[in-house]
């Protein structure tokens, strides 16, 4: 039984009888009323005083007077002059006893105050004694204990290991730290051929992309002690308790070796050194004790190192020199597939339909990390609660990435209709764009419903053939265009602007700043590297390197390069106004349309063909190249090409095309072929003549053909391309 309580309660009575002894005696005096000085005076006049008693203070002349009555007992009057009270009293024929001026209570004025700060010293020294008992170094040592570490150690034994089998999306991740992991179920192996396992390994990568995960999965797989903190725990207000935590940590660690030590946010102490000489920094001192400890004269042999930063950039050299961190794990932002991992793991936590489309719910989230990816699961099962589900839907998944983007719909908010009008051909203005282009992304949704992120619509474009990697010039450019195209709309519908446009002029800027100073893709400052990135994993801000007369150039090609592009949308649209007006009185009538719908209303209004459809037709109908063998003379007569353009079939019948059906083109074409079998034994010359004619036919008929392909410009297709998934900012 502990007890510590129980002594603890019996001090606090203690000391609080103790102060309130004291002050009872301090203020102890005689039991009576109190009298004022008229009540006084008429006692004197009516003869009810008997006699009084005058005690003097210590401040001279105050005091008071105690009087005794015959109808009231003692009464006590204070005075401000003792000596007119005495006159007053001696008036009245008043018998008058004088006491002295009490003298100090030794005991209350210097014994009783020394035994209560006494007393309140030795228990607060009881209760530091208590709280370092705790545990050298553990969550309990909170006072007193500055030197200790804080890390937090998880045995092998947790029930809630983590493993690799836990972690998806990060297979080349895994990749990189099985060696470690091996290492720690079976050094000898290695020790064998003299192979020293890396002991440090630094992952770096954006925020919320698994690196405190991975660690967690490293020490599950090989089964030993984990150590975690963060590094603001060696930050300390006292002058060298960082580096003694330091210590601490690493004679813990080598004393349950082989272990793992987890530092996250290593950046707290592993800053570069500012070169400062004479400094007695406190972050610095921390620093190179913790360079020392990981690879000084005293080895940690069994002790690896985990740590996770997303600013390397900002961390010492000797810290990232080999010996100490061997080996640099990037962890980025997911694929296609590995977002889709991703998703199949949280969702088992949850309950979803059985026809969920995890690899479209994958491609929507393009960019997400994992920790989004959580959310957007999450998300989707809080708003199956709220419309009374018993598990998410595919609606609800697709939902979840436009919350997280965007935010909540905003129900209570009422729009006007010119306002309305506005947002619409905005958004419309994007899609069209896009649509209208070649290597740019489908429009998956567009939207004039106002969220609470303050985007009151926005145009969502998902890459249907998984992660691209690169981005060329004219996809670069045709993406400027597309940002452009919600102001182009504005100024082409309304002939004025408004405030719509911020986020997509701010985003086009970037790109087209980004095109000038880091790709190269600018003729007049061709392949000079103008910016350096800056917080990669971060805000990605970038520092231009150049003089000021360059930087006032690169403005002027980046004003340049967005008016062109700009330019081109208001072309493009001004083109297709009739149907940017359909597709706008469209959206304004259902709110929210989908990129099916946007095509479909785009195909009828172009006269294209459905790409479908044409792709099933394509499939199940080859179409053939015959040539007709017969002649008379070395003129050609019946020389046909056939040549399949969407879903219409043309044939070549020198000199010009003619249009027929496909089932005509068909039994043409076996007709052919069985002439070119009867006619095989013609003569070589007439062969090679009207082999050469037909070449040239089709030479005629491919230049037609790429004569109408220029003519027609609109897609057959949704637009493809680099550009992931964009929320674009109006009004």
């Amino acid at each position: 039984m502990n007890k510590q309580p129980s002594r603890i309660g019996l001090y606090l009575v203690l000391i609080i009888a103790l102060v309130a002894g004291y002050f009872y005696l301090n203020n102890q005096v005689v039991s009576q009323s109190n009298y004022t000085q008229k009540q006084l005076e008429q006692a004197l006049e009516d003869n009810k005083v008997v006699d009084a008693t005058i005690q003097q203070n210590r401040e001279v002349p105050t005091g008071s007077v105690i009087v005794d009555t015959t109808d009231s007992g003692q009464k006590k009057v204070y005075v401000t002059d003792v000596n007119q009270a005495i006159e007053l009293l001696n008036k009245y024929d008043i018998d008058i006893t004088t006491q002295d001026v009490p003298g100090d209570n030794v005991f209350l004025t210097t014994l009783l105050p020394v035994l209560l700060t006494g007393a309140l010293v030795i228990f607060l020294i009881m209760m530091m004694n208590r709280q370092m008992a705790g545990g050298g170094g553990g969550g309990n040592a909170k006072m007193m204990n500055f030197g200790k570490s804080r890390a937090r150690m998880s045995s092998p034994d947790d029930n809630k290991k983590v493993t690799f089998d836990k972690v998806a999306g990060l297979q080349e991740e895994k990749e990189d730290l099985v060696e470690v992991v091996d290492f720690l179920k079976s050094p000898q192996k290695y020790t064998k051929v003299g192979a020293r396992i890396p002991k440090g390994v630094l992952l770096v990568g954006p925020p919320g992309t698994g690196k405190t995960l991975l660690a967690k999965a490293v020490a599950g797989e090989a089964n030993v002690p984990f150590f975690s903190l963060a590094g603001s725990d060696f930050v300390e207000m006292f002058v060298g308790m960082g580096a003694s935590k330091v210590r601490d940590l690493f004679k813990q660690a080598k004393e349950k070796a082989p272990c793992i030590v987890f530092i996250d946010e290593i950046d707290a102490i592993g800053k570069k050194r500012d070169g400062q000489v004479g400094g007695n920094d406190e972050r610095e001192q921390t620093l190179n004790q913790l360079l020392t400890e990981m690879d000084g004269f005293e080895g940690n042999n069994g002790v690896i190192i985990l740590a996770a930063t997303n600013r390397p950039e900002s961390l010492d050299p000797a810290l990232l020199r080999p010996g100490r961190f061997d080996r640099r794990v990037p962890v980025e932002l997911p694929d296609l597939k590995g977002r889709e991992e991703i998703l199949k793991v949280h969702a088992r936590k949850i309950k979803v339909a059985d026809n969920v489309d995890f690899n479209k719910i994958a491609r929507m989230a393009s960019g997400a990390s994992g920790a989004e990816l959580a959310n957007i699961v999450n998300e989707s099962a809080l708003r199956a609660v709220r419309d009374g589900r018993k598990f998410a839907t595919q609606a609800d998944l697709e939902e979840s990435i436009e919350v997280v983007i965007a935010g909540y719909q905003k129900k209570n908010a009422i729009l006007t209709d010119k306002e309305k009008r506005i947002v619409a051909y905005h958004e419309i203005g994007h899609a069209l764009v896009a649509a209208k282009q070649t290597n740019s992304a489908p429009v998956q949704k567009i939207t004039i419903v106002p969220r609470t992120s303050g985007a009151l619509g926005y145009t969502m474009q998902v890459e249907e053939e998984g992660n691209h990697y690169l981005m060329t010039k004219e996809e670069m450019e045709n993406k400027i265009a597309t940002l452009t195209g919600g102001r182009a709309a504005e100024e082409i519908a309304f002939g004025s602007v408004t405030t719509g446009a911020s986020n997509d002029i701010e985003q086009a800027t970037k790109l087209a700043r980004g095109m000038i100073t880091r790709y190269g893709m600018s003729k007049r400052f061709g392949l000079v590297g103008l910016a350096t990135v800056e917080s990669q994993y971060l805000e990605g801000r970038t520092a231009l390197n150049c003089s000021d007369e360059t930087a006032a150039a690169i403005d002027e090609e980046v004003v340049a390069m967005i008016k062109e592009s700009y330019d081109q949308a208001l072309q493009m649209l001004r083109e297709n106004r009739d149907l940017m007006d359909k597709l706008a009185a469209f959206l304004i009538e259902r709110e929210t349309i989908t990129g099916k719908e946007f095509m479909e209303i785009f195909r009828r209004e172009k006269g294209l063909p459905d790409p479908e459809e044409e792709k099933k037709n394509a499939s199940e109908n080859e179409t053939k190249t015959v040539t007709d063998p017969q002649s008379t003379d070395s003129t050609v007569k019946g020389s046909n090409v056939d040549v399949t353009i969407g879903e219409q079939v043309m044939t070549s019948t020198a000199p010009t095309f003619q249009s027929l059906t496909f089932e005509d083109s068909l039994q043409e074409a076996k007709e052919q072929t069985a002439a070119v079998q009867d006619a095989a034994k013609e003569p070589a010359e007439s062969a090679k003549e009207e082999t050469s004619t037909q070449e040239k036919h089709e030479q005629e008929s491919t230049e037609q053909k790429s004569d109408a392909a220029e003519e027609s410009k609109d897609p057959k297709d949704p637009p493809q391309g680099p550009v992931g998934l964009f929320s674009h900012g109006t009004l």
